[in-house]
């Protein structure tokens, strides 16, 4: 199961079908404030995030996630327009899992979720 962070309705709905396609369930947080509220490990095996959102950015609401749960290992992969090589490791370098550019590639999504959910 999956938590999809993402302010944009046409990337969450993309989102929803592809880990459909998948045999992913998920669920939608519509900013990183939401996100910080709805994750749940228990529930959640991972987290798509956008780093560009209202109220809480991706990065923010990935560390607020970590530091309330600390003897969790979670997995978030960053989602951002941003899209060059800097940006990939800046992300990694702020504690993201891993990176995916917008717009999505299908494929490279399926591998990173093969990845990490295996």
């Amino acid at each position: 199961h999956v938590l999809i962070a993402e302010d944009n309705k046409t990337n969450q709905m993309l989102l929803q079908m592809l880990l459909d396609d998948f045999g992913i369930s998920c669920d939608v947080a519509n900013d990183g404030l939401e996100a910080t509220e709805i994750f749940n490990p228990k529930k959640h095996q991972l987290i798509l995030m956008d780093e560009n959102m209202p109220n809480m950015h991706g990065t923010e609401a990935m560390h607020l996630i970590k530091e309330k749960y600390p003897e969790e290992k979670i997995v978030v992969i960053a989602l951002t327009a941003n899209a060059m090589q800097e940006d990939r490791e800046k992300f990694l370098k702020a504690g993201m899992d891993d990176y995916i550019p917008k717009p999505i590639d299908e494929e490279q999504l399926y591998d990173m979720l093969e990845e990490y959910l295996t």
